[in-house]
Parts: C-alpha cells; structure tokens; sequence
C-alpha cells in the first residue's frame, strides 16, 4: 500500500523544489542606476545631441583610413581577441548540447580459436545508446544562459578592442607627424644658430663683438645640434610605435610630411543614460555581471535532484549478416532520479563562491560604469583647457618671434647683450614647441573623448546584442 503512494510524494516533492528553483533571483536587475545625471556637468545646451559615429572623417586624413583598415586586419592583439571570440561561440555551442539528448552507437566484431577441440568462433554486436537529462529545475538553461552571456562580454570587449586599436592608431600617426614637425624646427633651429654664429664671428674678428659671444654661440649650435640627435630617435620610436599597431615589423621607416590639424570646435556629448548602451566596455562589464547571476543559479540548482532517461537498442550474433534481425533485438528503457545527500558542504560552498563572485562582480560594473563616465568629464575639462592653452600659445608665439628677431637686430646696433638674444631666442623655441605639442595634445584628447563617449570610428556592422538574450 506504501508503494502506491509514492510517486505521489516524488511528484509533490518536486512540485515544491521546482517551486524553490523558480523564486531564485526574482528582482530584475537596473543597468542604470538611479542617481546618472542628466547631463555632463560641463555640457552646453548645443551639444547635447546624439554622439557622432564615423569621427575618423571628422579629421580629414584619407591616409589615415589606409592605416586603419591595414591595422584591423593585421594588428596581433586584435587577431587574438578575434580568437577569443571564435572560442568564447563554440563553448556556448557546447554548452548548450547538455540540452539536447546524447546518442552513441558502438560496435564489436571478434574472431576467436579454441584448442581442445580446435574451434573456430565469431560474435559481433551493436548498440545504440541514448542518454538524456531532463532540464527540470532550469538548471543546464542557466548554463547555457551564462555561456550565451559570456560570449557576449567577449564580443563587446573585441569591439571596444577594435575601437582601442583605431585610436591608438591614430594618435600613433599624429605622434609621428608631431616629432616629424619638432625634427624640422629644431633643423631650422639649426640653421639659426649657424648663421648667428657666422655673423658674431664676423664681428668678433672685426673686434665688435666679445670672445664671450662667440661662445656662446657655439655652444647654442652644440646645443640645437643634439635637440636633433635626441628628436631624430624620437620621430624613429614614434614611427616603430605605429607599424607595430598596423602589425608590421618594426622598421621606423615611416615619415609624415604633413600639418598637425587644429581641432578645437565642439562634439555633440548626448547624455551620460545614453553611455551604458552605447559603450563596448560597460556592456561587457553588464553582460558579465548578468552572466555571474547564471552562475549562482547553476550553482543553487546543483543541490536539486537529477532525472536522467536512458534508452538502448542493442543486438549480437555470431554473423554480421544477422545483425538487426527483429527477432533477435534487445532493448531497455531507464529512467532515475539521483540527489545529492552528503558532499561534506562542497555544493553549498560552491554556490556561497558563486554568490560572492556575484557580489564581486557587481561592484566591478559600477567601478566600470563611473570610471567612464570620469573618462568623459576629464575629457571635457581637457578639451576647454587644451582650447585656452592653444589660443595663448598661438599669441604668445607671435611675440616670440617678432621679440626674437628685434633681439638681434638691436644686438647687431650694439643696444643689447647676446645673451638678450639667446634668452628671446629660446621663448621663441619654447612657444613654437609648445605649440606643436598643444595641437597635438588637442587630436589626442579629441581622439579619447570620441572613444570615451563610445562612438565608433565608423557605422557599426553588427549589434552587440543576440537575440538569445534574454534581458
């Protein structure tokens, strides 16, 4: 009489489990937290329109496009976040096989001699296996769940990767063109000091000027000539720098010719909500955390029973030639139920793991999160400080050289020292520099606040989002 009432116990108990495993994790996550502001703290009202994609045609350099695109082909760091990728989709696949039941066939053919009497004997036989674990409590779906997720972070994580790549790129070509430009003012520089001493020694030899002119003219050429020495290195590490982005061997063998561009005209910023959607990296960082709550709910539902179905076909006979004969098939079905009793707490600390790399990884994503959002606002701030440096630069390097070229002429009357000149000859070197450095500092920061808003250097290809996710 017991035995009758037992599967109505198996059922009820399973009812009740089942009802456990459901109510794990009921609150929906907030990918926005509920404090974001509603615009970046030095935003004007013109710029609060959608990010741009494509920037990369913002700084009309069509070479630039060459590089980028050689870049995205060839660079070895994103081959292996490609590779990475590629990984992350068949782990998934397997994963999702648990879903799915398993069939194996197998098969034996033998021939054997007995020697009293001599014999001879053949037996073959085959069977077909199938294996099958029902997914009752959700448990191999928030497997597979976790993996989908996972693959996910790494497809945003490539794609910020990529973005990373084509910024650094760029700003590596632009660090070529800025050495390039100082290489040429020091060369110029060069030359000055050349034709300085050229004329002081004149004058000294007509006793007008002082041995101590002479000097120190000398040693301002000595001076320019090793500025030359040390930017020709400079203008070859930058120039290595960039062919090992476009995954070239490293021959410092390219040159830029061109002009720094002046960028100093405003972006649209959009608002700081639209961030969390539209940036690779806090995608990757939310998909990560999404997949961390997958993974405590394996690890929960690990402490519930399995059901496994079993099925077999199975036939063996001294003759191949008889093999699937109906007469002689044999074949079972199985079905069990197996739950964890003792493991000497391993489940439970495997899920408490799980709960802490879930509470772990929550924080993460807020690190993430406002760690970009003081990439944006340092990037503003930068952007109006470059603008004010550049526009005083820009004056001060007009006084410079107009203050450098009276210098020497009133030295020529006999109204000043030369070491006047040296001093209005080096502001002038100073303000020239510095001027170079700010309007390359200016592509720089327009370059990373580009990348910290998360627009892409063009239109993107694909969504970052696969239609098996489901939050």
């Amino acid at each position: 009489m017991m035995w009758q009432y037992k599967p109505s116990l198996l059922a009820i108990s399973i009812i009740m489990l089942s009802g456990c495993a459901s109510n794990l994790n009921p609150s929906q996550r907030q990918q926005a937290p509920n404090n974001l502001p509603q615009q970046w703290q030095q935003q004007v009202a013109s710029s609060v329109l959608k990010v741009d994609d494509e920037w990369l045609t913002q700084l009309h350099t069509p070479l630039l496009n060459k590089y980028v695109k050689q870049a995205l082909k060839n660079n070895q760091q994103l081959l292996q976040t490609s590779y990475d990728v590629a990984i992350t989709k068949q782990q998934l696949i397997a994963t999702g096989s648990a879903l799915w039941p398993s069939l194996d066939l197998s098969s034996r053919t033998s021939r054997s001699k007995g020697n009293r009497p001599v014999s001879y004997n053949n037996a073959s036989s085959v069977s077909l296996n199938l294996n099958y674990e029902v997914d009752l409590w959700g448990k191999l779906s928030d497997s597979k769940r976790e993996a989908n997720l996972s693959y996910l972070a790494q497809k945003a994580r490539f794609e910020q990767a990529k973005q990373q790549l084509v910024s650094d790129v760029v700003q590596g070509w632009f660090d070529v063109v800025s050495a390039q430009q100082l290489l040429d003012l020091y060369k110029r520089r060069e030359e000055n000091a050349k034709q300085n001493l050229d004329i002081i020694e004149s004058g000294y030899r007509q006793g007008i000027n002082e041995a101590l002119d002479v000097y120190l003219a000398r040693n301002e050429l000595n001076t320019e000539r090793s500025r030359i020495a040390t930017q020709t290195a400079s203008l070859s590490s930058a120039a290595r720098v960039l062919e090992r982005l476009l995954g070239e061997y490293p021959k410092g063998a390219i040159a830029a010719s061109t002009d720094l561009p002046v960028v100093d005209t405003e972006i649209p910023l959009g608002i700081p909500s639209e961030l969390i959607t539209r940036k690779p990296a806090l995608l990757a960082s939310w998909y990560e955390l999404l997949a961390s709550d997958a993974s405590l709910a394996y690890a929960h539902k690990q402490r519930f029973p399995s059901l496994n179905l079993t099925a077999s076909l199975s036939d063996s006979t001294d003759r191949v030639s008889d093999l699937f004969s109906p007469s002689s098939l044999a074949w079972s079905l199985l079905g069990s139920i197996s739950a964890p009793i003792f493991e000497g707490g391993r489940l439970q600390a495997n899920e408490e793991i799980a709960r802490l790399n879930t509470q772990k990884q929550e924080q993460q994503y807020l690190q993430t999160l406002y760690d970009a959002f003081a990439d944006v606002e340092n990037a503003i701030s930068q952007q109006q400080s470059l603008k004010a440096q550049y526009t005083s630069t820009l004056e001060a390097q007009k006084n410079a050289l107009a203050a450098e070229q009276l210098s020497f002429e009133q030295y020529q009357s006999g109204l000043v020292t030369y070491t006047t000149v040296l001093d209005a000859q080096g502001r002038s070197f100073d303000a020239q520099s510095s001027l170079i450095q700010i309007k390359n500092q200016l592509i720089a920061n327009r370059i990373n606040l580009h990348v910290a808003l998360g627009g892409d250097f063009e239109k993107p290809s694909s969504d970052l989002k696969s239609n098996n996710d489901e939050h």
